[in-house]
């Protein structure tokens, strides 16, 4: 099949190129592809959101081996999306203490998701599975984010209090390879 070539042969380098991403703090390479016009003005919603907020944003996201999801929570709802590429392994970490562990990808008969739904105020990060190679997804939220609303977690503070995962969240903070200059956004 041709697009199952075309596939296998893009790598995250040539990815990257075309889709004009950048390096990002928390999710590997990052493009932010839409911020709504439209903005929920300050009053329309509650605390932390109250100085208002755009409607919704979206952006795509690469993640590599060097690139995982970094351990973050942002405060608004999100979703995400799997593109193309290897899935993608997920670890929730509930504001009332209980953990997840979701895959995205395209293996829906194995109970991969394609759409994952992550609560504001969760925390969560991520790592490949499969050849290892890459993963291409997009991450939509409402209302819009803005800087102030992504946090990066501190991996031993949360190992304390989410100890089941903890093994995982030392490896992927171990695994990161590529890294932003101190300082850099996190939108």
């Amino acid at each position: 099949m041709k697009a199952t070539r075309i596939v296998a042969e893009l790598t995250a380098d040539e990815i990257t190129r075309l889709l004009a991403l950048e390096l990002n703090a928390t999710c590997g390479f990052v493009r932010v592809t839409y911020v709504a016009k439209h903005s929920i003005a300050p009053g329309g919603l509650p605390t932390p959101f109250a100085e208002g907020r755009p409607l919704g944003s979206a952006l795509y996201f690469l993640v590599t081996p060097e690139a995982p999801v970094r351990l973050l929570r942002i405060r608004n709802d999100q979703v995400y999306h799997y593109y193309l590429g290897d899935p993608l392994e997920v670890f929730l970490l509930r504001p009332d203490g209980a953990t997840e562990h979701i895959v995205v990808g395209p293996d829906i008969r194995a109970g991969q998701r394609v759409q994952l739904f992550i609560p504001g105020n969760t925390f969560h990060t991520a790592r490949l599975l499969g050849s290892a190679r890459w993963f291409l997804g997009a991450s939509t939220e409402w209302p819009g984010v803005v800087p102030a609303d992504v946090e990066i977690g501190n991996t031993e503070e949360l190992a304390k209090s989410y100890p089941t995962l903890a093994p995982e969240m030392r490896a992927i903070a171990a695994s990161v390879k590529v890294v932003t200059k101190p300082g850099a956004a996190l939108r």
